[in-house]
């Protein structure tokens, strides 16, 4: 069960990953994803699929660069919005201690930390783990019809 389980949730994962490039590449649907329950529930869906997927591929006898690829995809995806969400979180608290210094600027400097990641790392290894899970999936498919 599992092993069929796996690829479906990795799949799923790319087709929520889809939605949310739609939601901010393409104006129709960025039109109709207005207020902020429909704009989040992609995001969590995301995460929740990404940390699903990570306790599918520790508990599954997956191996070597398959599970590495596997991992990284999820961790990806689970780090996708908690980085969103410690982000805001940490620029509001910079806002708020702006009277402290050295706390502001500590703040500041992991609220950009925090953005970089979401915005640049997380995707970035989201899209090297999902092409490389996927290539791998195809030819374990291709390896079982042959």
């Amino acid at each position: 069960m599992k092993k069929s389980l796996l690829p479906t949730i990795f799949y799923a994962l790319i087709g929520v990953f889809v939605v949310i490039i739609c939601i901010f590449f393409v104006p129709p649907v960025t039109e109709f994803v207005q207020g902020p329950l429909l704009f989040l529930t992609p995001f969590i869906i995301f995460s929740l699929l990404g940390a699903f997927l990570i306790f599918l591929t520790v508990k599954s006898k997956v191996k070597g660069k398959h599970r590495k690829l596997l991992m990284l995809t999820g961790v990806s995806a689970a780090g996708f919005f908690v980085g969103i969400v410690l982000h805001n979180f940490l620029y509001a608290l910079a806002i708020i201690t702006s009277h402290i210094i050295i706390l502001k600027y500590i703040f500041e400097f992991l609220h950009v930390i925090f953005f970089i990641l979401a915005t640049i790392i997380c995707p970035l290894g989201f899209l090297i783990g999902a092409v490389g899970c996927a290539t791998i999936f195809i030819r374990i498919r291709k390896g079982k019809s042959a």
